[in-house]
C-alpha cells in the first residue's frame, strides 16, 4: 500500500471549491484519478462534456443535483453516479453543500485540477480561477464547455447534444446497508 505525499495535493477553484487530489494518473498508469471535492452551498459547474473520459460521483456528505441529457438525479449519501464519456452534464451543490470523490477514467480531472487551480496554501478566500488558463487546459483535455453555470442540458438545442447520452445512461445506486 502507498500514500500520496506531494506537495500541493490540496487546491482551490473559483467560488471556494476545494479540491484533495487523492490519486494522480501517473499511479495508475492512466488508467484512473481521484479526488475529493467540497463545494459551498449552490455551487456549479458549467455545462459540459469529456470526450476523453467517463465521470463517476461518489456523494460523502451533502447533495448533488446531475442535470444529464434531458433529466436530473438529486444524490445524497452514499449515492454514487456514473456519467459516460460525451454526456452533457452540470453539476450543482445542495443548500448545505457538497463533499464527494470524484473518478475519471482513464484519468482527466485531477490533471485539470493541477494545472489551473490554485494551491490552497497560496490562495485566499477571494481565489478566481483564470478562466483564460482554464478553459485552454480542459480544451487540450477533451473537455467541451457548452454553457456557462446555470445551464442545464435541457436548454441546448437538440443538434447540441448530438453524441449525448440521455438520462437511462446516467446511473445512481446506494449501497445496501
Amino acid at each position: 500500500m502507498s500514500e500520496t505525499t506531494g506537495q500541493n495535493q490540496n487546491f482551490v477553484l473559483d467560488e471556494g471549491v476545494r479540491v484533495l487530489i487523492l490519486t494522480r494518473g501517473a499511479e495508475t498508469g492512466g488508467r484512473h484519478d481521484l479526488v475529493e471535492a467540497t463545494q459551498p452551498p449552490g455551487t456549479m459547474t458549467p455545462l459540459h462534456l469529456h470526450t476523453r473520459y467517463d465521470e463517476r460521483l461518489w456523494v460523502i456528505e451533502g447533495e448533488l443535483t446531475v442535470w444529464a441529457g434531458r433529466g436530473k438525479r438529486v444524490v445524497g449519501p452514499g449515492g454514487f453516479v456514473v456519467i459516460p464519456m460525451n454526456t452533457a452534464h452540470m453539476i450543482q451543490a445542495g443548500p448545505g453543500g457538497a463533499r464527494a470523490l470524484n473518478i475519471t477514467s482513464p484519468v482527466g480531472f485531477a490533471e485539470l485540477v493541477e494545472r489551473t487551480a490554485a494551491p490552497a496554501a497560496l490562495s485566499g478566500a477571494g481565489a478566481r480561477l483564470d478562466l483564460d488558463r482554464f478553459m485552454e487546459v480542459t480544451t487540450e483535455l477533451g473537455d467541451i464547455v457548452l454553457g456557462p453555470p446555470g445551464t442545464t442540458p435541457d436548454q441546448l438545442e437538440p443538434r447540441q447534444l448530438a453524441g449525448s447520452v440521455t438520462l437511462d445512461a446516467l446511473h445512481e445506486r446506494r449501497p445496501s446497508m
